[in-house]
């Protein structure tokens, strides 16, 4: 397999696999672009992002600019002239310049099958709609959010048990291998980009706040892939009385029937708290209270006097 002269791009957990992976191949890689750290905590301490440590435990040159405009990284990316620029989860636009410097382009590991979830939160939303199978896609950027074209795909299914951050974990991981086959595909002559089918696009947005909140009128099973969609962060959430109460990890009980108002806890039993929903029952399993820790729903119902016939919301 031809080693490619690589700039990797990218900032978070998801990231990581792939520059792991393209250092195993034995890539080179000239440079590692991420994020500047950020204040975070109570003590707003800095904290580097987790490419960044990734990057120095494996002695690769580190840079972290503000802003990718910025005319000595642009410099210094025209002297290294990299053969392809690889860029997860960066959570930075990538300029025009750029775009055109490298041989192969600038390639993106995107966690959706485009040109399904273009946007920031493919795997929620998956998770959130019910799907069944998702995927992770390599693509070439271009000036467009998620709009360039493609170069492979790989289907992932979507578990019954999966939440946001199961399913993210995964497909870090298959995006990683994914990323050093098309690399040889493409230097060897085996694929070409194509364009996305415009007319299958769907968007991704980032979760809002309101978003997060319960709405008890809905179906159980729809509540049930909210819960998945929003843990283990920043996760769903309810009150209880006047205190706020996250969910943690749910369980469809009944799909239909049900007469009672929306949010009436119906029982409080070892697995979990049963409450009706617009349709079927679902099952709070782990909850977490405001300021306190995470909790089976069981301890809760007995530490905060929750019994039959509260109503949620």
């Amino acid at each position: 397999m031809k080693k490619m002269r690589l700039v990797f791009a990218g900032t978070p957990e998801f990231a990581c696999p792939s520059l792991l992976a393209l250092h195993r191949a034995g890539h080179e890689l000239v440079l590692v672009i991420t994020q500047p750290d950020r204040p975070a905590g109570r003590g707003l301490k800095l904290n580097a992002p987790v490419v960044k440590e990734e990057a120095l435990s494996l002695d690769l040159p580190v840079v972290q600019p503000e802003g990718m405009e910025e005319t000595t990284l642009r410099r210094r990316l025209e002297e290294i002239a990299p053969e392809a620029v690889i860029v997860v989860a960066f959570g930075q636009k990538i300029p025009g310049w750029l775009l055109s410097l490298p041989r192969f382009g600038c390639l993106n590991v995107h966690a959706s099958l485009l040109p399904r979830y273009r946007g920031a939160a493919p795997i929620q939303r998956a998770l959130m709609n019910g799907d069944e199978v998702t995927g992770v896609t390599i693509m070439q950027l271009d000036e467009g959010w998620d709009t360039g074209p493609l170069l492979s795909q790989r289907v992932v299914e979507i578990r019954p048990d999966d939440n946001a951050g199961t399913l993210h974990d995964r497909l870090a991981v298959v995006g990683a291998e994914l990323l050093v086959e098309t690399l040889a595909a493409l230097a060897e002559g085996r694929i070409s980009p194509r364009p996305q089918d415009e007319a299958a696009a769907t968007r991704a947005p980032k979760i809002r706040p309101e978003e997060m909140r319960i709405d008890w009128r809905w179906p159980a099973a729809r509540l049930h892939n909210l819960v998945r969609a929003l843990a283990p962060k920043p996760l769903a959430e309810t009150f209880h009385g006047a205190q706020r109460l996250q969910i943690v990890e749910a369980a469809l009980a009944r799909p239909e029937g049900e007469d009672h108002p929306p949010g009436t806890v119906l029982a409080v039993e070892g697995e979990g708290i049963l409450v009706a929903t617009g349709r079927g029952v679902l099952r709070l399993v782990r909850l977490k209270p405001a300021g306190g820790r995470v909790m089976a729903a069981a301890d809760y119902a007995r530490g905060y006097r929750l019994t039959p016939g509260v109503v949620l919301g």
